[in-house]
């Protein structure tokens, strides 16, 4: 063990969970707990999106994407940015409209009670299980660091996450993501040069090798209307379409991001947050997939054998040939883009327990009682860290953690965007109808991701539009029996 790198790898575990506790003493209510009392300034907010959107999946998961294959992942990239296109223009308008704390009020207002839970309940599903792989993800990079099993990794890291989010809210989960985002890039480019600098030759002889490889292919505009194309992950197609669908689902109704752009002052701003992030999610990938490459480089000239499972392929490189203290710091910062995102979905799922079940159980929902509300929403964050352990523990088995994640979310995230969509796109649709819609929609999902070879960038499309389709579609036998919308 280097005790120059475990220091400053410590030093920032102390450092940052010290400063994330600070901000105990702002959360006064709810309002201060879930949306940061609404103070926080944009840049702050875009920062955050990107610390929630990447964590520790794209640092672990994206170099070893490229390392055995190529720049294809990029595809999805500006399927992304499409996608805050829509979500600005057909979402955010609804909700800055009241006093909103989850994206399931919407669905409250539009179609009752009832379809709000179902919502509700479909976020808190997919994001745990989710948020389990990526819990899984950072278990990888501290057992090697500190030579030890996984399940002391998953359990430190999320005991020392749960304390500041525990304490400090949502104001300490944005300005924690924004220093933890920030370490974790500067990271990125300190190892990327120093992978550069153990090469002959360098970047020039990166490209030379790896352009005859057809490592820096990006797109794949090839087309052909057959189930052999819709089996590729990575096609041009896959990634506008998949990835704007995807991505309306993932920040447009996933409480994850929805939160963050609730906790803007205002639409604008949380529109300029938005739009802001694509540009260093674009930068992000672009050099996480380049240090891949150049891993991939690296190891050919050096005869090393890659590691059985290429997930570790980043982490063992850093802890294994970067010069003590920097390799400690970049260790830190993949740390942090891990604690950066598990605080967010702790504070996610727990102001959807207590907003959208607990609260609109209680006799009474007066001012007053924000304080028992308050003491619930901690202890519900308590509660799903005990949950994210378990299924971190379990995610172990699960393969390549980066598209473990996304298609994990891929399955449930169509039928929430298409009951938004059914919400904000039609009128005559009514809670039976949209009811009838996420069962179709679940239907269809679950038969293509285990009876087709179809691949996860195309099941959020599938799900959402056969969603939608059944629910707008049974909405006129539900106005032919005589149930008005809303019923």
């Amino acid at each position: 063990m280097r005790f120059l790198d475990l220091g400053v790898i410590l030093i920032y575990l102390v450092a940052i969970t010290w400063f994330g506790a600070q901000f105990r003493t702002a959360q006064k209510s709810l309002k201060d707990y879930f949306l940061g009392g609404r103070s926080a300034p944009w840049w702050a907010i875009s920062l955050s999106i990107i610390s929630a959107e990447t964590s520790t999946l794209t640092i672990v998961g994206t170099p070893a994407l490229s390392f055995s294959g190529n720049l294809g992942f990029l595809q999805l990239i500006f399927g992304y940015l499409l996608a805050r296109i829509v979500i600005s223009v057909l979402l955010l308008p609804h909700y800055f409209r009241g006093d909103m704390y989850t994206a399931y009020e919407l669905m409250r207002r539009r179609f009752g009670e009832r379809t709000r839970r179902m919502a509700a309940l479909i976020f808190l599903v997919t994001r745990s299980l989710a948020e389990g792989v990526r819990v899984f993800a950072i278990a990888i990079v501290v057992s090697i660091v500190l030579d030890v099993p996984e399940v002391p990794s998953i359990l430190l890291i999320v005991a020392l996450t749960l304390f500041y989010t525990f304490e400090g809210g949502m104001a300490a989960v944005i300005w924690t993501d924004v220093i933890q985002m920030a370490l974790y890039v500067a990271g990125a480019i300190v190892s990327f040069f120093v992978i550069l600098h153990n090469i002959p030759g360098g970047w020039p002889h990166v490209v030379a090798v790896a352009a005859p490889a057809g490592k820096f292919h990006v797109f794949d505009f090839d087309f052909r209307f057959s189930m052999q194309y819709f089996a590729r992950t990575y096609t041009f197609w896959a990634g506008l379409l998949g990835g704007c669908f995807l991505t309306t689902a993932s920040h447009g109704t996933d409480q994850l991001i929805v939160q963050r752009l609730l906790s803007a002052r205002d639409e604008s701003q949380s529109r300029a947050a938005l739009l802001a992030s694509w540009l260093v999610i674009f930068f992000q990938f672009s050099l996480f997939l380049l240090i891949g490459i150049a891993l991939s480089v690296y190891y050919s000239e050096a005869h090393l054998p890659a590691p059985a499972k290429t997930d570790r392929i980043y982490p063992q490189f850093v802890w294994q040939h970067l010069p003590p203290g920097v390799a400690g710091l970049v260790i830190a910062a993949i740390v942090a883009a891990a604690m950066a995102n598990l605080s967010a979905a702790l504070n996610s799922l727990a102001s959807t327990t207590v907003m959208d079940f607990l609260r609109p159980l209680a006799r009474s929902t007066a001012a007053g009682d924000d304080a028992r509300f308050l003491r619930e929403a901690r202890w519900a964050t308590v509660a799903w860290a005990v949950v994210l352990v378990a299924i971190g523990i379990t995610a172990r088995h699960w393969g390549s953690v980066l598209e473990s994640g996304l298609s994990i979310a891929s399955v449930t995230l169509g039928l929430l965007l298409g009951i938004f969509l059914l919400g904000v796109l039609t009128s005559r649709v009514g809670q039976n109808a949209a009811s009838f819609g996420v069962a179709v929609g679940l239907a269809a999902i679950l038969y293509v991701r285990w009876l087709t070879p179809i691949a996860w960038t195309w099941w959020v499309l599938i799900g959402s539009i056969t969603t939608f389709a059944a629910g707008y579609f049974a909405s006129w036998w539900e106005r032919g029996s005589g149930s008005a919308p809303g019923t």
